[in-house]
């Protein structure tokens, strides 16, 4: 179908027009002189069957058919028109509109003259025409939507009564006015088409494919100042030849509905924006970034000082809190500007914030608001909103909007809010149960560094530490709890201190896991059925053990990596330490593995956070913590640094990071003296004698009685309750130490001996002497330890070689 057979279709020249209606003359006696196409295609008769024939031959007089036509009264169509019953040539009778008009009144009728012309249609198309031309007439007068005509030269030639409304003048007034005059600073919004008014028709002119619900903001010509926002459509205009003669424009205001789409649409970008992270800064500005240009201009945050400090917003009784501004945010500012840091404010009396934080309610100014923060009935802060421009004011569906930020905002902000309070006690404990200073052992030199993670994973429960060992030795320890919180942060206290506990036991590094392991068994197995799972079962852990004066450093690992290793040539190994189950979980035995290791070895303890991350697997981390440790003739303190800025240059990530670096030593031969004694009484002193001797040398003569005291009864022990050489030996470092060791591996016991007692005061007697006292036991018997201080004049042992 082309454009003319369309404008054809529509039928606006209507049934009973004489160009295409039924059309019959008559002269002043009603007979038949003219006879139309279009009447004998109605009817059915020939011209020559009906003309000079009386006109009740097809149409019957008003009344006298039988056809129930009284139905439809004339007045119910349009003026001079009536509804009639016609007679078809095969009988058949069909309702016809029919009209008549005169040709000439004569006051006396004369045959054969024509005097007047009766046209008739089928009444179904009339009326269906007449229902068409009152729509027509409803959008020229009544349609709520306006409808403008734009010629090709885009002038306004026609416009019905809605637009003449919204322009606010006489049609008369606009016409032959372009519409970009009209709505001189308006354009379309919609993406995907031109912004501006001719631009649209201009196309739409050009291509003849008509547009549907462009969105166009522009002023009402009628009321200047708030912009209204109108869903256009446009159609291109032909006449009878198809000659494209201007573009048809349909406008319904939507500012309404544009208003809340925005407004609905304002809340889920705040349900999708705000609230992303747990910091109370980030939250509250994501809330300005969220509001600003689309609901105010200008938008700013102000919490509660105490509030922003974790804890819980005070009662609103009291004198008012101090204020942090946290957050700011107006039109002018670039999307990436950088945020400004807090700082505290006070509001005079009488301004909108004091009023609000004063009442506790949102207070409305001239063109700005101030809403409450508000979590638990309790105040958090204020958000103020201000506009510039047009319009100022907010009216009640916008104050509904700002009253539904503010409360989504504040969720967020308390559970930030509670984030940080647990997030600083979880820090605050985790700083208090890890080494505050670590010893200075002579064994080896050490640095480390301890990275919390970040604030959105929380507080972890990783662990290291430094453990003093009788024998001048020196325990190396490193821990990984699962989880993060306050839990993860107890738990890690907990199994540090039973790590110490054990090793001041001297067990060797496999018992000690497996004491450990056989301890997380029992607390998760204490927990309630339905309780949460303990969170120390799955504990990483790796123990190390390293001896000056061997050398040999014994270590063993509970699901943790194994250590690095550097020799003094710059050769980097990962032992192979025989990888025992996490603790808690059962399975295997813990095995140790011993090393021997040069003086000035370097060995690096650490947990999977320093080496692993979201972008990078263990062994890509395992080989750049090697590159930066075979530069190992750096200080410790260095090596330390640099490690962190490879592995975390972006600071802490998702885990905490834990670093130990140990760089080894060996005891001069100076301060270690050894002897092998058999096991028989008169070894006793011979044992006294060697030692007294040593300690002359060593300058340490006022400490021969204790000593003598303490070595003659050891030994005397030892050749009593045990078998095969005994083995004496004197180190001298920030103490001296003496040392027994036998084959037996039964360890005394102090106790208070009853007064018919022969023996059992000897021990009670040495412990009473020196300063501390142990048992260590070995694969081949035990070790029966002493230390004693030096005295105050005592200049102190060599230094420690490496």
């Amino acid at each position: 179908m082309n454009a003319w057979n369309a404008v054809e279709s529509a039928e606006f020249r209507g049934p009973l027009d004489v160009t295409r209606a039924a059309t019959a003359v008559l002269d002043a006696q009603d007979v038949v002189i003219g006879w139309s196409p279009a009447a004998r295609q109605l009817l059915g008769y020939a011209p020559e069957e009906v003309l000079g024939r009386p006109l009740r031959t097809f149409l019957p007089a008003a009344g006298t058919t039988g056809r129930a036509a009284a139905g439809r009264s004339p007045e119910a169509s349009l003026s001079g028109i009536e509804t009639r019953t016609a007679r078809h040539r095969d009988g058949r009778l069909l309702e016809v509109a029919l009209t008549t008009c005169r040709l000439n009144i004569a006051e006396s009728g004369t045959a054969g003259e024509p005097a007047r012309i009766v046209v008739a249609a089928p009444l179904a198309e009339q009326q269906l025409w007449e229902y068409q031309q009152s729509m027509l007439g409803g959008l020229a007068t009544q349609s709520p939507v306006g409808l403008g005509i734009y010629d090709t030269d885009l002038r306004l030639t026609w416009g019905n009564t809605a637009l003449v409304r919204e322009i606010g003048l006489p049609l008369k007034d606009f016409l032959g006015v372009r519409a970009e005059a009209l709505y001189p600073d308006g354009e379309f919004v919609t993406e995907g088409y031109p912004r501006t008014l001719d631009g649209v028709m201009q196309q739409v002119l050009d291509t003849g494919e008509p547009v549907l619900d462009l969105h166009f903001v522009g002023q009402q010509p009628s009321e200047p100042g708030p912009e209204h926002v109108w869903s256009c459509s446009y159609y291109r205009l032909l006449d009878a030849r198809g000659q494209v003669i201007g573009v048809c424009e349909d406008a319904f205001d939507i500012t309404d509905r544009y208003r809340a789409q925005r407004r609905l649409n304002l809340l889920v970008a705040a349900g999708r924006r705000i609230g992303t992270t747990l910091d109370m800064t980030v939250t509250a500005r994501e809330m300005t970034e969220v509001a600003v240009p689309d609901f105010a201009s200008l938008v700013t945050v102000d919490l509660v000082e105490s509030v922003l400090a974790g804890e819980e917003p005070g009662p609103g009784d009291g004198p008012l809190p101090t204020l942090v501004r946290v957050a700011t945010r107006s039109v002018g500012d670039p999307p990436d500007a950088s945020p400004h840091d807090p700082y505290r404010l006070a509001y005079p009396p009488g301004t909108l914030p004091y009023r609000s934080l004063s009442s506790g309610g949102m207070v409305r100014g001239e063109n700005s608001m101030v809403v409450p923060l508000r979590a638990g009935g309790a105040a958090m802060g204020l958000v103020t909103f201000t506009r510039e421009g047009e319009p100022a004011f907010f009216d009640k569906g916008e104050i509904a909007l700002a009253d539904e930020l503010v409360t989504r905002t504040a969720v967020s902000l308390d559970n930030a809010r509670r984030f940080t309070r647990e997030h600083a006690a979880a820090l605050a404990l985790q700083r208090n149960l890890l080494p505050q200073h670590l010893p200075e052992p002579s064994a080896v030199d050490l640095a480390y560094r301890y990275l919390p993670s970040d604030d959105r994973a929380g507080v972890g429960g990783d662990w290291f530490d430094v453990i003093e060992l009788s024998g001048t030795r020196v325990g190396l320890v490193v821990g990984d709890v699962v989880g993060h919180g306050l839990e993860a942060a107890a738990t890690m206290g907990r199994l540090r201190t039973t790590v110490r506990a054990l090793a001041q036991l001297d067990l060797s590094p496999d018992e000690l896991l497996s004491r450990l392991d056989d301890l997380v068994g029992q607390t998760a197995e204490d927990r309630p059925g339905a309780g949460p799972v303990d969170v120390a079962t799955g504990v990483t852990c790796l123990y190390a053990v390293y001896d000056p004066v061997s050398r040999r450093c014994t270590m063993a690992r509970a699901g943790h990596l194994p250590p690095a290793v550097v020799d003094p040539a710059g050769g980097l190994s990962f032992p192979e330490l025989p990888a025992g189950p996490p603790l808690g979980l059962g399975g295997l035995p813990f095995e140790s593995l011993e090393i021997e290791l040069p003086v000035g070895s370097l060995i690096a303890l650490f947990t999977d956070g320093l080496v692993e991350a979201r972008d990078r697997d263990v062994e890509r981390g395992l080989r750049t913590l090697g590159r930066v440790l075979t530069d190992h003739g750096r200080p410790l303190e260095e090596l330390c640094d640099r490690a962190l800025a490879e592995l975390l240059p972006d600071g802490p990530g998702a885990d905490d990071s834990a670093l130990l670096l140990v760089r080894t030593r060996e005891l001069d031969v100076r301060q270690v003296t050894a002897w092998e004694l058999p096991a028989e009484p008169a070894a006793v002193g011979r044992a006294r004698e060697l030692a007294t001797r040593q300690l002359r040398e060593w300058g340490l003569a006022e400490l021969t009685y204790t000593t003598e005291l303490v070595v003659s009864e050891l030994v005397t022990n030892a050749i009593r309750h045990a078998s095969g050489p005994v083995h004496l030996r004197l180190l001298r470092d920030r103490t001296l130490l003496t040392e027994v060791s036998d084959t037996g591996h039964t360890s005394p016991h102090l106790r208070h001996a009853a007064g018919d007692d022969e023996g059992g005061r000897g021990l009670f007697i040495v412990a009473q002497l020196v300063q501390r006292w142990g048992t260590r036991y070995t694969p081949y018997g035990k070790t029966i330890w002493t230390e004693q201080a030096f005295p105050p004049d005592y200049p102190g042992a060599p230094r420690t070689g490496g």
